[in-house]
Parts: structure tokens; C-alpha cells; sequence
């Protein structure tokens, strides 16, 4: 009796077990959907959106808000007689969208920033010079225009220098940006004569006090300027170059993206939202001096990080930045309502900025990985 067992020799090569047939992907896919599978994709897919990086940017403004939602408790237990009145709770919300604008705008340009990994420690100098250098007698001769055109100018070609020396001239952001700050402010207080210029232009003191359907125009800029950060952050081929720069200058550059041309224009949009900011802050005073919009680059730099912007770079939101401002000016109004001291109102805003983060990085993590874990039980 012979072996019906093939066996392998050079001219007959042994056959091949029997395999299974190929698993079709949209069938699986489908079979997945089905009412009657019980297996853990559904869950899976619902899920992936908290538990994915797509959902990091949410999970972190509900920290935001949560943070928001605890000043407003603490506001009224502290003084019920005045959040008691509803017509004073709307004035004190417009009055703290109204102290966020400027930081706000000047914000908007620091997040663009430091997503794409640099940093700008000069935007409070630039804020002054531009003031300064609007509010002269030869350029208020020219009106509200001239006025305007010399602030954005000014911030613009600052923004560009320091994006040349950080880019061309290999400087570190944090040195250039520092020797920036210095020489800005000096040149506002030569400029100045270190004496305090007052603004004679009724249509730019105007701005502060003008409120188009009972909202300040402050409030509009700065609306303005965030919708319009968003849209170039998230919908734009610039934006995605930021983020690609920021994440990996060198794989950003192999990619064919022009990484020292991006980084100047990063920051010319930084000294831009600046003169933006310098038109505000002199409308709000009537006036500009060499000592304005001190330590601005501190609070827009705290901001952008409480919002989710990674310090490294590569990763950041235009929203989130904004609820740090906001946050910053709401804590500054719960002081100024109790007459609390300026000493502990800083001591109050670093425990804040600790809070935040950690409820952005471990408690809504906790809760989704729960919420996770929980889903997938129950089906």
C-alpha cells in the first residue's frame, strides 16, 4: 500500500495547506454595524473620537470651561448682592470681554507663534512702540488712517525683523525676541520723550467707547481676529505648514515647505496682531507711553499655554488661547469686585494655570478612559 501523502522532491514541490478565503473589508465593516454583532467596534467607533487626538482640542476647552464655570461660583458666593442683578451681570461680562480684547488680539498672534516652535517675548515692547509712534504729532496730522496704517506698519516690519534674525540670522526665538523687547522699548521712550502722548483723534478715542447693538467695538476686533485665526490656523495650507514646522522643522523642510520664509512670516503676523492691539489699548487711554502694555508677552504666553499650546510647538487652538485670556481677565475682575490685592490676585493666577492644565491632562483623561472601559462593558 502506497502514501497518498504528497512529499516534496526538486522536480514536485509538497502542496500547500489549505488556507482560508481572503476577508473581505467591507464586509467585516459592514457585519460591524449590524444590529446583531456584539463585538467591541461599535463602541469603538463612537468612541474614538474622546479618546483620539481628534477630541484632545474639546477635552481641553471643557477644562477651560469648567475653570470659567468655578470663577463664576466662587464670584457668587462672594457677592451675591451684585450677581443678583441681572442687568450688572451683563455690564461685568461685556467689562471682561472688554479687558481680554487687547491681550486677546496680541494672543492670537502669539499662539501662530509658538505653534510653529518659537517664541515671542517682545509683543508688549511692540505694543508700546507702535502706540507711541502713532500717537506723534507729524503722524496724527494725517488722521485716524495715518494713525492706523503707522501702528500696523511699525508692528509689521518689528515682527519681520525679529523673524529675520530668528530665521537668516540663526538666533535663538528667546534671545532675539529679548534683545527686541529692549531696544523697542528704548526707542519708544527716545520717540516719547518718555513723557505720555496723548491721542487728539476723536475717531480712534472713539473706538473704546463705542458700542455697535450694546457690544463694544473692542469686543468686535477681537472677534474678528480670533474667527480670522481660526480659519488660517485650521483651514488654510498656511496653517497646516505651522503646525508641520513647529512638530518638525526638518521633516517640514524635506517636504518642501520653505521653513526659515514660514518662521519671518510667523512672526510678521505676531507684530501685525500687535498693531492691531496698540490701536485698542490707545483708544482705551486716549493716549500711548513708552511703559504700555507691560508684561502683555506674560499673560498672551500663559494664555496660549493654558489653552492647550504646546510650549515645544507643533500643536495648538486659536479657541483655547482665547478661553485662557478670558480666564486671565475673569480672575482680574473677581479681585477688583472684592478689593482684593493685586499680590494675591498673581499667586491666585499661577495656582490657576497649574489647576487648569492638570484638569486638562488628568481628569478628563480619567473620565473618558471610564467612559471607555463603561461602553464597552455594557455592549
Amino acid at each position: 500500500m502506497t502514501d497518498s501523502t504528497p512529499t516534496a522532491t526538486p522536480e514536485r514541490p509538497a502542496e500547500l495547506p489549505a488556507q482560508s478565503p481572503p476577508v473581505d473589508p467591507a464586509a467585516t465593516a459592514a457585519a460591524a454595524k449590524s444590529p446583531g454583532h456584539h463585538g467591541a467596534a461599535p463602541a469603538a467607533g463612537r468612541l474614538s473620537f474622546w479618546r483620539g487626538d481628534s477630541g484632545e482640542g474639546a477635552r481641553r476647552n471643557l477644562g477651560l470651561i469648567g475653570v470659567l464655570v468655578v470663577l463664576v461660583v466662587i464670584g457668587i458666593a462672594t457677592r451675591p448682592d451684585l450677581y443678583g442683578n441681572s442687568s450688572w451681570v451683563w455690564d461685568n461680562i461685556l467689562t471682561i470681554l472688554k479687558l481680554a480684547s487687547v491681550v486677546g488680539v496680541v494672543t492670537v498672534g502669539m499662539t501662530f507663534v509658538i505653534i510653529g516652535g518659537g517664541i515671542d517675548l517682545s509683543v508688549g515692547a511692540i505694543v508700546a512702540l507702535a502706540g507711541v509712534w502713532a500717537t506723534t504729532l507729524a503722524t496724527q496730522s494725517y488722521g485716524a488712517g495715518g494713525m492706523i496704517f503707522t501702528a500696523l506698519a511699525v508692528g509689521l516690519g518689528v515682527g519681520l525683523v525679529n523673524g529675520l534674525l530668528v530665521s537668516y540670522g540663526k538666533l535663538v526665538p528667546f534671545i532675539a525676541t529679548l534683545a527686541m523687547m529692549v531696544a523697542a522699548r528704548g526707542l519708544a521712550a527716545e520717540i516719547s520723550d518718555k513723557q505720555t502722548q496723548v491721542s487728539g483723534n476723536s475717531v480712534i478715542n472713539g473706538i473704546a467707547s463705542t458700542s455697535p447693538l450694546g457690544i463694544p467695538l473692542l469686543v468686535y476686533i477681537l472677534a474678528a481676529v480670533v474667527v480670522a485665526g481660526w480659519v488660517l490656523l485650521n483651514r488654510t495650507t498656511f496653517g497646516r505648514r505651522t503646525v508641520a514646522v513647529g512638530g518638525n522643522p526638518e521633516a517640514a523642510r524635506l517636504a518642501g515647505i520653505n521653513v526659515r520664509r514660514h518662521t519671518v512670516l510667523l512672526y510678521a503676523l505676531s507684530g501685525l496682531c500687535c498693531g492691531i492691539a496698540a490701536i485698542m489699548l490707545t483708544a482705551q487711554a486716549n493716549s500711548a507711553q513708552a511703559a504700555m502694555a507691560n508684561l502683555y508677552e506674560l499673560d498672551a504666553i500663559a494664555a496660549a499655554i493654558i489653552g492647550g499650546t504646546l510650549l515645544s510647538g507643533g500643536r495648538g487652538t486659536i479657541v483655547g488661547s482665547l478661553l485662557g485670556v478670558i480666564i486671565f481677565s475673569t480672575i482680574t475682575n473677581l479681585f477688583a469686585i472684592n478689593g482684593l490685592s493685586t499680590e494675591a490676585q498673581n499667586m491666585v493666577k499661577g495656582g490657576i494655570i497649574v489647576a487648569a492644565v492638570l484638569i486638562q491632562q488628568l481628569q478628563f483623561r480619567s473620565f473618558t478612559q471610564f467612559l471607555g472601559r463603561n461602553r464597552l462593558t455594557t455592549t
